[in-house]
């Protein structure tokens, strides 16, 4: 049986390693098979890709750039780890995948949505997520949270207009396929936003149950 794939998405601050800790975990009392990963990263190339897109230096890099980095990293880990596990029947859970690019490079860049999904059906084919859970929070918090995690990234240097436009991009996706996404309120307790989480994750699974 071919595996499941669920992404998790949403802008800076909104707690996605502590609450895919809490997927993995609720996998494991499932007995469901799964890899955890991350984008950008997930195989070595591709983690070099990360350093590039993350690290601040002296040399901007263009908006092109950004978004071919982008893809260049996903075609190497759909390639060596995503698609191979999938096909061995494991789910694999991923911190972001394209719903970021949309979200990052086509609304907080501004970038045009018909090259993103032009890349998005040379790299993946047909391969989209089954279920992609959005943790939502107002920017400010977020940002707060943010830097008092870590040192800003190069993305996290951005404005605040930036991640208003990225967290809209995330919340209008969302909108037009309820079905794929669930949009989880991230400013509640963590208490809350575990159990939400956990409420998608048992009707997904109970849907494919069904479906078997």
């Amino acid at each position: 049986m071919h595996g499941k794939f669920i992404t998790i998405e949403g802008t800076e601050g909104v707690g996605k390693t502590t609450n895919i800790d809490f997927i993995q975990a609720w996998l494991l009392e499932q007995n469901i098979e799964f890899l955890a990963t991350r984008e950008p990263g997930g195989t070595p190339l591709a983690e070099q890709v990360r350093q590039l897109l993350l690290t601040p230096g002296d040399e901007k890099i263009c908006d092109t750039a950004e978004l071919l980095l982008m893809f260049a990293g996903r075609a190497q880990h759909l390639d060596q780890v995503i698609l191979p596990s999938l096909d061995a029947g494991k789910w694999v859970v991923c911190d972001r995948f394209t719903d970021a690019t949309y979200a990052y490079q086509g609304a907080g860049r501004g970038m045009d949505s018909t090259l993103i999904e032009h890349l998005e059906h040379l790299v993946q084919g047909v391969l989209r997520p089954d279920l992609t859970l959005i943790l939502d929070i107002p920017v400010e918090i977020g940002l707060k949270r943010a830097s008092d995690r870590s040192a800003p990234d190069r993305f996290e240097q951005e404005q605040v207009e930036f991640f208003e436009r990225v967290r809209q991009g995330y919340l209008n996706t969302a909108e037009k396929d309820p079905q794929r996404y669930a949009v989880i309120d991230a400013s509640q307790s963590l208490d809350g936003v575990q159990f939400d989480i956990k409420a998608v994750l048992e009707t997904f699974l109970a849907t494919i149950k069904v479906v078997v």
